[in-house]
């Protein structure tokens, strides 16, 4: 895996005259160290259509300065990214391939701009000689090398001053401060790529902007659907590099989709959604294998370790992390797999051409005002009747079984709300909110299924390893106990949810 590095910098505007004020004075700094001056020369890749630089990626191979070799930053806040980076070589290195294949796909990158730059720096250290912050001034050459525009250059100056690792990024507000004062003000533009590309573009003449409100129902329901395609396809990398929540975040985006899909066929032909919808369904169940064990784990754990000491009898630990670890074996390179594979790529090919060709009905073209809260209203009698046989049930499978399918319902209802809110504003965000209790509820509940499902085979297994049992039984216990609380829960919540007045709110 390539070396990651949080890099956190603020870019200001320089000109030939600018000089940067005494640094030194700034609060927290001991010494400014001139560390010199070193010439970089950087290409930068990209699609034709720059589509990296549509995602605010940046992918360049650099000569020079102590981090030659290839870069590849992905934007995580407003000047917050995450920069990896690789040993010099000729060619992409093919870590960079995989966390870049997402959006290019069958394209390779090809040189789109050059920068070469002399960065003259310093060191701004604190009284013991630690580095807070590096700051230089960078002369910038740049040159378009493909695409419009291919020949033409620019240059500029800009003061660029990047946090040390792990400082305070309070420090950089103090080192901005100094700067104002001296008539230095802040970039325009989020990187040198973007500004290169800005000032080696052919210039054309302004035309008025397009609206980009939605308007009809339908343009509802596509901004909704290009959301979570997008979410998709910029979660692809965070899942290969493993980052927290990242595997959940892009199964949460499938079915936010896939839901979409089935809540408005009035709007999306389901002749093209459904053959869609059943591989967002396969790319789910991929995602969960390593999901779904990461929350049982996370669960098992948590009531372990409140246990007091006296009542953890044998190797309760011990067996509960190598019983998790036998589980989860092969899990990251199963995703990693799939991510790689044709039947993916193909499903990413596929959202790209619905979402730039939606398959949309009649009703699409029609005002929101009536066609969201149909759609909506239609998820929640799904639910309603789902709840209602859940409720007749007494303890037991029969209601465990009942209450899941209840929960899938809730999440879809809970989906629909969350896509009609723009539109229908505050009775949606309601509704989208009950709902939303509705599911917890049931979700925590399935979870305790799931959970002493675990907790059985655990004893069985420690009694044939001549363990004693009696901690699994009474962890058992515990989930018994928490799902028994969540059935009682459940109807005065689903009261809530299922208010008249929160469904009537919808229509007006």
């Amino acid at each position: 895996m390539a070396d990651t590095k949080r890099e956190i910098e603020r870019k200001y505007e320089a000109t030939d005259a600018t000089r940067l004020p005494d640094l030194s004075r700034v609060a927290g700094v001991g010494r400014v160290e001139k560390r010199g001056v070193t010439e970089l020369d950087a290409v930068y890749y990209d699609t034709a259509d720059l589509r990296l630089a549509s995602h605010s990626l940046t992918l360049r191979r650099r000569t020079g300065g102590a981090d030659e070799g290839w870069h590849l930053k992905f934007p995580v806040a407003t000047g917050i990214r995450d920069e990896l980076h690789e040993p010099l070589a000729d060619t992409l290195p093919p870590s960079f391939a995989a966390l870049l294949r997402s959006r290019l796909r069958h394209t390779e990158p090809a040189p789109v701009v050059r920068l070469l730059s002399s960065r003259d720096v310093q060191h701004l250290n604190d009284p013991d000689g630690t580095l807070l912050a590096e700051v230089s001034v960078d002369t910038v050459l740049a040159e378009r090398l493909a695409g419009e525009g291919t020949g033409t250059t620019a240059t500029w100056t800009e003061i660029e001053v990047e946090l040390a690792d792990d400082g305070d990024p309070a420090f950089l507000d103090a080192v901005e401060k100094r700067l104002r004062k001296a008539g230095v003000r802040p970039s325009d533009s989020s990187s040198k790529l973007a500004r290169a590309l800005a000032e080696t573009a052919p210039v054309r003449k302004e035309k008025k902007p397009k609206a980009d409100d939605p308007r009809t129902t339908g343009d509802h329901v596509l901004t909704y659907v290009r959301k979570q395609i997008r979410t998709i396809v910029d979660l692809d990398p965070a899942v290969r590099r493993d980052l927290p929540d990242s595997v959940h975040k892009m199964r949460v985006a499938t079915r936010r989709l896939r839901s979409a899909f089935k809540t408005y066929r009035r709007i999306l032909d389901r002749e093209t959604t459904d053959p869609i919808g059943a591989e967002l369904k396969w790319l789910a169940g991929e995602l969960g294998v390593d999901r779904d064990q990461e929350v049982l784990d996370e669960r098992l754990t948590t009531r372990v370790d409140a246990l007091p000491t006296t009542l953890a009898l044998g190797p309760v630990g011990g067996r509960l992390t190598a019983w998790s670890a036998a589980r989860r074996t092969g899990s990251r390179r199963r995703i990693t797999d799939v991510l790689d594979g044709k039947r993916y790529l193909a499903l990413l090919d596929t959202l790209d051409a619905l979402a730039a060709d939606p398959p949309l009905r009649p009703a699409a073209s029609r005002a929101p005002g009536k066609e969201l809260p149909r759609a909506v209203l239609k998820d929640y009698k799904k639910l309603a009747r789902r709840m209602d046989h859940a409720l007749e049930h007494p303890p037991g499978p029969e209601r465990d079984a009942a209450m899941h399918e209840a929960r899938k319902a809730a999440k879809r209802a809970r989906y629909a709300g969350d896509a009609a809110r723009p539109a229908l504003g505050k009775p949606a965000k309601r509704f989208a909110k009950r709902v939303k209790a509705v599911q917890s509820v049931l979700g925590d509940h399935q979870d305790s299924v799931v959970a002493r499902d675990a907790l059985r085979t655990l004893a069985i297994e420690a009694h044939a390893a001549g363990e004693t049992t009696f901690t699994w039984g009474l962890l058992y216990g515990h989930e018994e106990a928490a799902a028994d609380a969540r059935e009682r829960e459940l109807p005065e919540v689903w009261a809530r949810a299922s208010d008249p007045v929160l469904r009537a709110d919808l229509k007006h």
